[in-house]
């Protein structure tokens, strides 16, 4: 069966990221955009991170510029936006495609898993968001619209599970 731990990121920096090493946590994974009426979700993502990040919480930010053309910086402009205006430190990835033929072999995962409304499987739009469990199997999708401080109660569960 395939799990989270499957698959590799590259951090925005360049270093390859195998997902096994974040096995046994919680993961929020999060296609972003800088230039998007959700960005503010940054700051609540953020919070998250720092709220539940000690008791096994990771948060993963994959910026995309596949919706409206609201990502276009390079990897280092995204990290110092990101840093600068919302003090991100959750760990951030480099740009990918969620849809298409060029999607990144995770988001085609993680939309497998977790469809959205009536069984679409592509990514409607910035900031919809997957909750990953400790066993890194998908447990729940969420909305671009879904705000991250309404997540807490399922994060809370996942963390809390064996």
């Amino acid at each position: 069966m395939t799990t989270v731990y499957d698959f590799e990121a590259r951090q925005i920096g360049g270093a390859n990221v195998p997902l096994r090493d974040l096995q046994g946590r919680v993961l929020l994974i999060v296609n972003t955009a800088s230039k998007c009426g959700f960005t503010p979700q940054f700051e609540g993502l953020e919070e998250l991170h720092r709220k539940y990040g000690a008791s096994g919480l990771t948060v993963l930010g994959f910026p995309c510029n596949q919706f409206g053309s609201q990502d276009p910086g390079s990897n280092d402009e995204i990290a110092g936006f990101c840093s600068i205006n919302y003090g991100v430190t959750f760990p951030m990835m480099e740009k990918i495609d969620v849809n298409g033929p060029n999607a990144d072999p995770l988001y085609k995962w993680l939309t497998a898993e977790a469809p959205g409304l009536l069984g679409t499987k592509a990514i409607k739009w910035n900031f919809t968001k997957f909750l990953i469990g400790k066993d890194g199997q998908v447990i729940r999708r969420y909305a671009p619209t879904d705000k991250p401080k309404d997540l807490q109660a399922d994060i809370e569960r996942a963390l809390a599970s064996a």
